[in-house]
């Protein structure tokens, strides 16, 4: 990424924030498959949302608008408070209790409620696993993730 698109970046968050009238500091961290924008701000709790669905929308928006002001298609992931990176790490937790739970009782369970990302974090803990696999299965906001024992 070159330095004009990291400006562009930054400055298109920064903007977003201040119409929000949410202050704070922002980082702009490139990876190879994504963007990572971290906010350092004492409203966390309002950027976050219940259960993180300000954050999602937040993270959609900043995609779209930055996407579109680049010509071309960015994955933006906004970090805000190690929100997401704490949440990750429950996931692994409920991803290695679920499979110690079909382990056990030799039968599928179910994990509802889970976001795209969420999701997406279960089947990477799971998918090299000897014992279960992880499926998602359902359409929009029914889609499930079954973890079951392999055949």
């Amino acid at each position: 990424m070159s330095k004009k698109e990291e400006k562009i970046i930054k400055d298109t968050t920064e903007e977003l924030f201040k119409l929000l009238e949410i202050e704070g500091g922002i980082k702009v961290v490139p990876n190879e498959e994504f963007i990572d924008i971290v906010l350092d701000t004492k409203d966390s709790g309002i950027v976050i949302g219940r259960h993180g669905d300000i954050l999602e929308s937040l993270q959609l928006i900043l995609s779209m608008v930055i996407s579109r002001k680049l010509g071309k298609f960015l994955r933006i992931l906004l970090e805000v408070g190690d929100y997401k990176k704490n949440r990750e790490e429950w996931l692994k937790s409920i991803a290695k209790d679920a499979k110690d739970q079909v382990v056990k009782e030799g039968r599928e369970i179910t994990l509802l409620q889970l976001k795209p990302w969420e999701r997406r974090v279960v089947h990477i803990t799971l998918k090299d696993d000897e014992e279960v696999v992880s499926e998602s299965v359902g359409e929009g906001r029914d889609r499930v993730l079954i973890v079951r024992p392999k055949s």
